[in-house]
């Protein structure tokens, strides 16, 4: 049997961390374009003799998954088309796909950009454009752009060019400990209540629940400390209200008293969780839930299925989990984007079978049949039209569709420029100086629109 082709299995050593890295890259290709002509015939889609090697980079928290499972579903479509999944870690992940996209040849033929990702991977020339004249030919004429939530979409796209699609959703949410709530005797939240509303009933949510006379049970649990993620939450409160990170045309930080407020509200959410709550990250709260120690908790939706669903995982059931936006503003519900986006690499000598697998896989099928069977977060209005194959996803598809329409009508996502990680680096080294209370908000807020400032003057 031959190959389409065979690949190097080099390995790409990365020097430095990478932001560092990633600094580097960007002083040499922030101009963008430059992508190299990709194969003319685009390769074919392979044969039972001359079979097509596709090799995908993702991130390593689903390699293992996608390669057992998708990929054995992709083959019954395309038994001619063979793919690597390779797995890298989420701190490396972004400075890899960088030195991917600038090298000379393709190792990898498809990429993952996380969502604020897109813009700097784009600036380099190493991303396809998806709705161009070279991809057109081979896309399918029921894939229906238009099917896909806008704001979902628009993860994937920079500067009027779409190099990515969605591939893996996921959105901030808030998951409830229903049997807190009515032990408590609150009601329970619905996408309605307000933040001010919230904040006056989470001190009834701290609760002794054995009898000891000590806490057990505590209002709510989400990131606090200094990390890339926790400024969403605060973001999040602010967009509710309207406010923004940058001006209308991304030049300038425009951080005002909204969000100073959002800040504080973030802040006072310590008075009602455990201790040494303010050194929480993302596993920390996300084991307490699962524990039955909180109330609410302001996570990615995605572990849902593992906090509400899993025996393994957690020691609550799904009648006892709700999940819904996180409170509301003056502007509506909460929430925030979280989309991994697939793109082509330009250098790729096999676009045709490359394009076809992303098509496969961010289709109404191929995504209709990744949330039913993995958990995947839809993006497309059509899957949440079905009625979903396991029960526990019902509840889900209700809040996505309250979450979707609010994301894009508060433009909830973070900066969607090319300095977004560096700017976002700002944000949390900021919010970990004041949540803890070494400076006040209104310091913060400006050593936060000083920092964005001095990135993009």
């Amino acid at each position: 049997m031959q190959r389409r082709r065979m690949r190097s299995r080099r390995s790409i050593t990365l020097a430095g961390g990478a932001i560092a890295l990633t600094t580097v890259l960007l002083a040499g290709c922030a101009g963008g374009g430059g992508a190299e002509t990709p194969s003319t015939d685009g390769g074919g889609l392979g044969t039972a003799d001359e079979k097509i090697d596709l090799k995908i980079l993702v991130n390593d928290a689903y390699a293992s998954q996608w390669q057992e499972q998708l990929i054995p579903e992709f083959a019954k479509d395309y038994p001619n088309i063979d793919i690597t999944i390779d797995g890298v870690p989420y701190n490396d992940q972004l400075a890899k796909t960088m030195l991917e996209l600038t090298n000379t040849d393709a190792t990898y033929d498809i990429v993952m950009a996380d969502d604020n990702w897109t813009p700097q991977l784009a600036s380099t020339g190493g991303l396809m454009d998806l709705r161009g004249d070279v991809l057109e030919q081979w896309t399918a004429d029921d894939y229906d752009w238009d099917d896909f939530y806008p704001a979902a979409l628009a993860a994937g796209e920079f500067d009027g060019t779409q190099y990515a699609v969605p591939a893996r959703s996921n959105i901030l949410m808030m998951l409830v400990n229903k049997s807190l709530y009515e032990s408590a005797g609150v009601p329970l939240p619905t996408p309605d209540l307000t933040w001010d509303e919230y904040l006056e009933q989470a001190p009834d949510l701290v609760q002794d629940l054995d009898g000891d006379g000590k806490d057990d049970a505590w209002a709510v649990g989400t990131y606090f400390v200094r990390d890339g993620l926790t400024p969403t939450i605060w973001q999040t409160i602010m967009n509710s209200d309207g406010g923004q990170i940058l001006n209308d045309d991304n030049t300038a930080g425009d951080l005002g008293d909204d969000a100073v407020e959002a800040l504080e509200i973030h802040q006072k959410l310590l008075d009602v969780a455990p201790p040494g709550a303010v050194s929480w990250q993302f596993n920390e709260p996300l084991e307490a839930f699962r524990q039955g120690r909180l109330a609410t908790l302001f996570t990615w939706g995605s572990v849902y299925r593992g906090s509400a669903v899993d025996p393994a995982t957690t020691t609550l059931t799904p009648d006892q989990v709700g999940i819904q936006t996180l409170p509301a503003g003056s502007e509506g519900p909460g929430a925030h984007r979280g989309v991994w986006s697939m793109g082509v690499n330009s250098k790729t000598d096999v676009p045709e079978a490359a394009w076809t697998f992303v098509q496969w896989l961010t289709s109404k099928k191929g995504e209709q049949w990744q949330t039913n069977t993995l958990g995947v977060f839809p993006a497309r209005a059509s899957t949440l039209e079905t009625t979903p194959e396991q029960e526990w996803l019902s509840p889900v598809y209700e809040a996505l569709e309250v979450a979707w329409p609010a994301i894009e009508a508060g433009q909830m996502w973070r900066p969607h420029i090319v300095e977004s990680d560096a700017v976002q680096q700002v944000l949390a080294t900021e919010t970990g100086e004041f949540i803890p209370g070494n400076i006040t908000a209104e310091d913060a807020v400006k050593r936060m629109n000083d920092g964005i400032d001095d990135l993009l003057e």
